[in-house]
């Protein structure tokens, strides 16, 4: 029986990874590199990200600290300005929210997130939020999602993970927890073998859950 649900936050519930390669590919471009989406997915995949091509080049640590800043307000720019919903997401949390309680465990910075959430109403569905600042390691360390269980009260055995990317996944599994991958075109080539569930859409979840009462 799962009555608690462990939400990822990009690529699940707001369309915004796209958008934080871009940031990230346009801040390399600055000092003369292009980052190579393959790759990148990879290194995420690992828990690097966008300055292992960076550090492999030969970038010195100052630049690659100016170029981070750089990256960060290019991607809040993106996210003021660029399309970011999912459709039916809202219609699907207000369904889950009459079946189990629900929190956001993500590796979004808090200034990123609490910018997202201006003026959305995701928020609204759940009992907390974790953001990058609130454990020690991301994920694909399962300390994330250990965390999100520990704040529920809640077993692994009642709790529901969902996400988008093999880092997220990898969490998940190491927490002793079952995931659920929901489909997203950044994402959609990766190794998800280890998903308990595959969906295409959040309101989906609602069989898995109510299945399993």
């Amino acid at each position: 029986m799962k009555t608690y649900i462990l939400f990822d936050h990009d690529g699940v519930l707001v369309d915004t990874e796209f958008w934080y390669y871009k940031a990230g590919e346009r801040a390399l471009a600055d000092v003369g590199l292009t980052l190579d989406m393959d790759r990148y997915l990879r290194d995420m995949n690992q828990g690097l990200g966008t300055w292992a091509q960076a550090r492999a080049a030969g970038i010195d640590e100052q630049t690659i600290d100016r170029q981070r800043k750089a990256r960060n307000d290019y991607y809040q720019e993106y996210l003021r300005t660029e399309s970011i919903e999912i459709e039916g997401v809202i219609e699907a949390l207000a369904e889950l929210s009459q079946h189990t309680r629900m929190a956001i465990v993500t590796t979004a910075k808090r200034a990123d997130f609490e910018l997202i959430h201006e003026k959305r109403h995701i928020r609204q569905f759940m009992d907390f939020v974790l953001v990058r600042e609130d454990y020690r390691r991301a994920k694909p360390h399962p300390e994330p999602y250990l965390t999100g269980l520990k704040r529920f009260g809640a077993t692994k055995e009642e709790t529901l993970v969902v996400e988008d990317s093999p880092r997220g996944l990898t969490s998940a599994v190491a927490a002793g927890i079952d995931c659920a991958i929901v489909h997203n075109d950044f994402t959609h080539s990766s190794d998800f073998s280890e998903a308990s569930y595959r969906i295409e859409a959040l309101i989906e979840l609602r069989d898995i859950v109510v299945g399993e009462t």
